[in-house]
């Protein structure tokens, strides 16, 4: 299941990363692979922003704004049964819903 192309806000810094494989074992959604003994993100569309990769590197190579995304916003309402709403009409208040 993809979301939303171009929109996830993690981010990989192949130079701080030691190739200990932790974000590939907590990552829920399999976007990391290890080649070449580096981590490398294989499909960042698939990202759901849950923070789980950059809360488990000990080495500072992972970056996400977790729980902001529209990813995170549906997976919030299927939850609750609302409606999904992220920070996207926080500039717009006549907008609601997600994007």
């Amino acid at each position: 299941m993809k979301y939303l192309a171009n929109v996830a806000t993690l981010r990989l810094d192949k130079e701080k990363c030691v190739g200990c494989g932790r974000c590939v074992e907590v990552c829920p959604r399999r976007v990391f692979v290890m080649r070449e003994r580096k981590a490398e993100v294989l499909d960042r569309d698939c990202c759901i922003e849950c923070g789980a990769c950059e809360r488990n590197c000990e080495f500072g190579a992972l970056s996400v704004s977790s729980g902001v995304g529209c990813a995170q916003a549906l997976f919030n309402a299927m939850i609750t049964g609302g409606e999904p709403v992220c920070d996207c009409e926080k500039n717009d208040r006549n907008k609601s819903g997600c994007c």
